[in-house]
């Protein structure tokens, strides 16, 4: 990717970065905004959306390759954090960076914050005053409608909402918000051939919930996230299992 990227000589290079936890939102939302900028930006600027892990770690994603593969989207067109020196290219004043998801660099990436110009990590609060998370994707979508609407195509919505209806599925009913909602009706009034929500909703639930041959350890890579105070850092993860307990003994089945 460097070579490549020495050999254009380009003056400026936009990466569009998602959360480490790589989870859909974020994703679908770095990719869909790099398109964007690609369309709105100079000649002089390349835009790229990067994944925030290794190429080895993308098969641990289950519904995010899911969603991709239904859209004939190839994993060989994607560039991982791996692939690709942003250290080297924020030395020579060449990157900048939207963030995704999140509005804090990982730990080592810590000395790229100066060519950070964007950061898309909404926080919503409720009636009790009660933040929340809501989808990156929809925020993306919004900011395209009013800039460009001519670049939503009927593939891109179908991915767009897939990532919405995704997010809808982590958060409590009572919390999902009229902006979702809107965004979701916009999307369908325009594309009205897109399959309907609950079909979309139990495909999701079922590849987020089957591990697909991965090992308990790829899993809870899977699922890893972390925590810091800029000194102390914290790893949590999950696996998903049933808890049976007989005879006053518990195990794992």
């Amino acid at each position: 990717i460097y070579e490549f990227l020495q050999f254009k000589r380009l003056e400026k290079v936009h990466v569009v970065i998602g959360h480490k936890s790589c989870d859909l939102d974020s994703l679908i939302s770095a990719f869909t905004y790099a398109y964007f900028l690609d369309k709105v930006s100079p000649p002089e600027v390349l835009c790229l959306p990067v994944l925030n892990i290794s190429r080895t770690e993308f098969s641990y994603f289950t519904e995010t390759r899911f969603i991709l593969e239904e859209l004939n989207i190839s994993e060989s067109f994607h560039i991982f954090r791996d692939e690709i020196n942003l250290h080297q290219l924020n030395n020579e004043g060449k990157l900048s960076l939207t963030l995704v998801g999140s509005n804090m660099l990982a730990s080592e990436d810590k000395t790229l914050e100066s060519a950070v110009v964007k950061v898309i990590n909404p926080v919503e609060q409720d009636d009790d005053g009660f933040e929340y998370r809501e989808s990156s994707s929809s925020l993306v979508v919004k900011e395209i409608l009013q800039e460009a609407p001519e670049l939503i195509t009927e593939q891109l919505a179908h991915l767009l909402r897939g990532s919405i209806l995704f997010k809808w599925m982590a958060v409590e009913p009572k919390k999902i918000s009229e902006k979702q909602e809107e965004i979701l009706s916009i999307l369908e009034e325009k594309f009205p051939r897109l399959p309907p929500r609950d079909d979309i909703i139990s495909v999701l639930q079922e590849t987020q919930f089957s591990a697909q041959g991965l090992s308990i350890e790829q899993t809870m890579l899977k699922n890893l996230k972390e925590l810091s105070d800029g000194e102390i850092k914290v790893a949590i993860s999950s696996v998903n299992m049933t808890l049976e307990v007989r005879v006053g003994k518990a195990f794992w089945q």
